[in-house]
């Protein structure tokens, strides 16, 4: 299994952005980016395939969030737009637990997890 680190996190108001980033420790297949508000369930937000060619959305997020990677850099990222209240939340990367190159979803898929970062959006 790799390390995860995110950064990144903060306190934004309604409407302004932020970028997180993912530094992991070694090789990573499909990545993935999960949000946890308090008294609700961790939530997929986003996906990534090995190439980055291949991206998933949850709704919510939609033409708003964006996931990239850099596997040069073993990092991955999620510039997040036009920010609502609710996207408040703990926001943790993962990486998937066996290879591949598809966009992986479900989280018995990944194997490895970061610690968190939290991001808070005031309306």
């Amino acid at each position: 299994q790799v390390q995860l680190v995110e950064s990144g996190g903060g306190l934004v108001q309604a409407g302004g952005s932020l970028r997180l980033s993912c530094a992991a420790s070694g090789l990573t297949f499909g990545m993935g980016w999960f949000r946890q508000a308090p008294g609700k369930e961790r939530e997929f937000v986003a996906g990534i395939s090995r190439t980055g060619t291949s991206t998933a959305y949850v709704d919510s997020v939609k033409g708003r969030f964006t996931i990239s990677r850099d596997n040069a850099k073993n990092s991955m990222y999620l510039q997040m737009n036009s920010l609502k209240p609710e996207d408040t939340a703990v926001y943790r990367c993962a990486a998937a637990r066996f290879p591949g190159y598809r966009v992986v979803h479900s989280t018995t898929e990944f194997g490895s997890w970061g610690q968190g970062t939290q991001v808070t959006v005031s309306s």
